[in-house]
């Protein structure tokens, strides 16, 4: 298997408010067959009722309750951005669970919700720097 990730499927409550929800912090999505796709760098996020999801990864919609164990992370290139998403987020109606603060590493992050409980960091990481695209590279940190 090759170490990427293509497609990041979030099972949605309501098709229609969260493709608004991710148009008013500034993506566009292109529906189809009830799906709704955003190109998001060199990766796809695709929006599609939780039900239907759920029967097509073969689990019980019902056991997914509360925290899923997973972040979709958005980093920025200069550390007022941090503040700047995450304000545009609330303002679209996500909740902030996790105002801005500096961080153990050196950088600042916070979090939110979109409307469907799946959490966002959004973070500025000077370890970390974006290319003129919006990718990162992992850094060498020495160890094997």
């Amino acid at each position: 298997m090759e170490q990427r990730i293509s497609l990041i499927t979030l099972g949605v409550t309501d098709l229609a408010r969260s493709r608004t929800f991710y148009e008013r912090i500034g993506w566009r999505g292109q529906e189809v067959e009830q799906t709704v796709f955003f190109q998001a760098g060199g990766l796809a996020v695709v929006l599609w009722a939780r039900e239907s999801l759920a029967t097509d990864a073969g689990v019980d919609a019902r056991a997914t309750g509360g925290f899923g164990g997973i972040a979709l992370a958005h980093n920025v290139r200069e550390r007022d951005e941090v503040d700047q998403v995450l304000a545009a987020a609330a303002e679209a109606g996500a909740v902030v669970t996790q105002p801005a603060r500096e961080t153990s590493y050196g950088g600042y992050a916070g979090y939110f919700a979109d409307p469907d409980g799946h959490s966002w960091e959004i973070a500025w990481n000077p370890g970390f720097p974006l290319a003129t695209d919006g990718s990162i590279i992992v850094p060498d940190f020495g160890t094997a």
